[in-house]
């Protein structure tokens, strides 16, 4: 680990954590889990700052658009914020209408997590005890968020335990712009995703059970494309948000094949900086930042334009517990949850 220090936020510590070796360089902070810089070159080696973040401490700790942090206890939406496990019913917070996102009111992006460290990596973890009963969650669930700079890959595995049957999904929620933070807009970017189908969802971003293919609409990135090309088709205005007109995508992606494997791509053609991701999940959210507009910003930028950065959330499929057929987000005691991702960057 490169290095460690200790600020304050209205007189409570603060612990920013840096990563770093020849090919790029993360800061991250105890608050939330959260990433809040990262640092890779273009093709001419000029270094940039590629995720979206906010100009102060305590601006990313109230934060609702999840920048950089983790997400949970369960990451998504919940219809009603209601499931029923074992026979016995459960009532979520809903802070996104009447439905639960992200964990609810305080979900884990609020919290500040213990810092655990590994001498002698460029490596470092977060840990946090999630009591029964929080925001209407059963069971004691145990976390650990692990960032780690594998060569010119950024790995972050979160994983969980529980003490009785829970849901858990966590999420790490990074808005990439690989021109640099403060550069424009993603919709030049180009992305490519390895997925024949794409889970539709209503006016409040909930499915309705449907798995459908990709072929012929614009949810199709088998063939790289850049994400402007389709984007204003996608309405996604629901879930009690108020920006009119198209806000693009945010949309779950069922990725092809299964256990670890490269499921997609995204490349700047500007910078030349690319990204290869890998992953172990079922599902990808990919939100476009359609409303990101007037967002306050880090370093010498206001505010961010919407489509400022895109998000490549690691998943599984929303409300899948009241979902039976969708891959089950339950966990039980004696298993372990584990989300694990892996970021390449390159330039040409």
């Amino acid at each position: 680990m490169s290095g460690e220090i200790q600020q304050t936020m209205d007189g409570f510590p603060v612990r920013i954590v840096t990563l770093e070796n020849e090919h790029c360089k993360a800061v991250l902070t105890d608050l939330g889990a959260r990433l809040l810089e990262f640092h890779v070159p273009d093709r001419d080696g000029v270094m940039a700052d590629v995720v979206l973040g906010r100009p102060s401490l305590r601006e990313a700790f109230e934060d609702r658009s999840y920048m950089g942090a983790t997400a949970g206890r369960y990451a998504g939406r919940i219809a009603a914020g209601r499931f029923t496990l074992d026979g016995a019913e459960y009532q979520l917070a809903t802070n996104e209408g009447v439905n639960h996102l992200h964990g609810g009111e305080r979900g884990f992006d609020q919290y500040a997590w213990s810092t655990v460290r590994h001498p002698g990596e460029e490596a470092v973890s977060f840990h946090r005890q999630s009591g029964d009963g929080e925001e209407g969650f059963p069971g004691t669930l145990d976390t650990r968020v692990t960032y780690r700079l594998e060569g010119n890959s950024l790995r972050i595995t979160m994983t969980a335990t529980t003490d009785r049957p829970t849901i858990v999904r966590l999420v790490h929620h990074s808005y990439w712009n690989l021109g640099g933070h403060d550069s424009g807009t993603v919709l030049d970017h180009v992305l490519q995703l390895d997925s024949s189908h794409y889970v539709p969802v209503d006016e409040e971003l909930i499915p309705d059970g449907e798995v459908r293919p990709v072929e012929g609409n614009p949810y199709d990135f088998r063939t790289p494309k850049p994400i402007g090309k389709d984007n204003a088709l996608i309405e996604n205005t629901g879930a009690g948000r108020v920006a009119a007109g198209s806000a693009g995508y945010d949309d779950i992606w069922a990725l092809d094949g299964s256990g670890m494997r490269v499921v997609g791509s995204l490349t700047d053609p500007a910078s030349g900086r690319s990204l290869e991701l890998a992953t172990n999940q079922r599902g990808l959210c990919v939100y476009a930042g359609g409303y990101l507009a007037g967002e306050p910003a880090k370093g010498d930028l206001d505010a961010y334009p919407a489509f400022a950065g895109v998000t490549l959330e690691t998943t599984g499929f929303p409300d899948d517990i009241n979902i039976p057929h969708f891959p089950s987000p339950v966990l039980r005691p004696g298993e372990v949850y584990t989300n694990d991702m892996r970021l390449t960057f390159t330039a040409r």
